[in-house]
């Protein structure tokens, strides 16, 4: 089995089901060489954060996975994403993602262009139907797009795909996992990448390529 890197989970501090430390043993078990736990903030409760922070050190002392303390921005105006960014680094995220205009919720319009003019973000989830000035700014920031095995955000992955493809924005597959089961193998994940359209060269820097190269530009994989 290939070695998977998911940087977008979910657990108990938002509305995820599972403990951090069972994320990182589900996520072992699948062979993950490193795993994000992303909740969902805005400016009520930002600082949970730390509490996924208490739980890392022992993880990472005993276990042979990665795990890094992150943030997902939701449903926040678009005006303080840049604020809210600054303020989750501060807390300790190393992975800050936005959730994008995802077309099953009613995500605010602008959520995804406030994002990609955000140095400090690191990942857009699951974008919808995002324009070609947004990619090209995600481009120019190397703020990478989601490719979603979430049910309802993976529907917009086709053209996130097409889109990024065609004009050089690095893309990324992520689960979203919030329950039991959702965190998926390296090879399902290939599926999931086929299934947006992309080729063989696009899907290994998607699965392999990007992930690491966010991860290696924070010093947190070698």
């Amino acid at each position: 089995m290939k070695k998977r890197i998911d940087l977008h989970t979910h657990s108990i501090f938002s509305d995820g089901a599972l403990l951090p430390s069972e994320i990182a043993r589900r996520a072992q078990v699948l062979n993950h060489s490193a795993v994000a736990i992303t909740d969902h903030v805005d400016a009520s409760n930002i600082e949970c954060v730390g509490k996924v922070i208490n739980a890392v050190k022992d993880i990472k002392d005993n276990w042979d996975i990665e795990i890094i303390p992150g943030a997902e921005i939701t449903h926040a105006p678009a005006e303080i994403i840049d604020k809210l960014a600054h303020q989750a680094k501060k807390f300790g995220a190393e992975i800050v993602i936005v959730h994008g205009e995802t077309i099953i919720e009613p995500v605010i319009e602008g959520t995804n262009w406030s994002a990609v003019n955000c140095p400090e973000i690191d990942i857009l989830a699951h974008p919808g139907l995002i324009t070609v000035e947004e990619v090209e700014m995600a481009k120019e920031n190397n703020i990478a797009l989601e490719i979603s095995s979430r049910r309802g955000h993976c529907l917009g992955n086709g053209h996130v795909a097409k889109l990024a493809v065609e004009v050089g924005a690095d893309l990324v597959v992520d689960t979203d996992t919030h329950m039991p089961g959702d965190l998926i193998s390296y090879e399902m994940a290939y599926k999931v990448a086929l299934g947006a359209g992309l080729r063989d060269d696009e899907i290994k820097k998607a699965l392999k390529d990007n992930p690491e190269r966010i991860l290696k530009n924070k010093g947190l994989l070698k």
